[in-house]
């Protein structure tokens, strides 16, 4: 009986901390999705601060990103530091391919095939209501790409899923947001503190 006692206490530990943890993500990811409304909805204050945490932005990123790739991409992770970013998650390439109605060719579906850990790096820069982000590091299964193999991950796979998305070119924030800032403890976006262009002038969302 104090066998059986002590396994039932192990569970029930377990689940307790299971529960706590699937708690703690959805407080995280209402509190994030209320955040991007106000920025959308452009009801946050002029001259106002947003602040989203690793764990707030970890949590938007199950739940909304799996509406955009349905199959192959699970357990993302975020690391910040100052003014650049690491998201790490477990991605099959051709599976996401595939879900999004790609096809890929033999020899390439042959080298991706397959669950891997992918680590993407990236900088910031923002000002004046414009933004620049650059891709600085591809990791798969710990291998670093760069040069040309960079370049040709970029436009095989993450452009043909994001294709409005922007390396390495300036482009317009909208939402009033006068610039997004990377720090080790979160994401800040900071909002103009009259409208962009000068008085009278309003923004437009992009």
């Amino acid at each position: 009986m104090g066998k059986m006692a002590g396994a039932r206490t192990l569970v029930l530990a377990v689940w307790m901390a299971h529960s706590m943890c699937a708690d703690a993500a959805e407080t995280a990811y209402a509190s994030a999705k209320r955040k991007l409304a106000s920025i959308e909805k452009e009801t946050a204050p002029v001259g106002a601060t947003i602040h989203f945490t690793p764990a707030e932005i970890e949590a938007w990123a199950r739940v909304e990103i799996p509406k955009t790739v349905p199959q192959g991409f699970r357990d993302p992770r975020v690391h910040l530091s100052e003014g650049s970013a690491t998201g790490r998650a477990m991605v099959d390439l051709l599976r996401m391919r595939h879900a999004q109605g790609h096809a890929t060719n033999w020899f390439i579906a042959k080298l991706i095939e397959g669950e891997r850990p992918i680590a993407v790096s990236i900088n910031l820069r923002s000002s004046g209501g414009w933004c620049t982000v650059n891709l600085t590091s591809l990791e798969i299964s710990g291998v670093k790409a760069s040069g040309s193999v960079l370049d040709f991950l970029v436009r095989t796979f993450f452009l043909s899923l994001y294709p409005n998305a922007k390396i390495g070119k300036p482009f317009e924030l909208g939402y009033r947001i006068e610039r997004l800032e990377i720090h080790p403890a979160g994401v800040t976006v900071r909002i103009f503190g009259a409208p962009p262009g000068g008085p009278g002038k309003t923004s437009r969302n992009k």
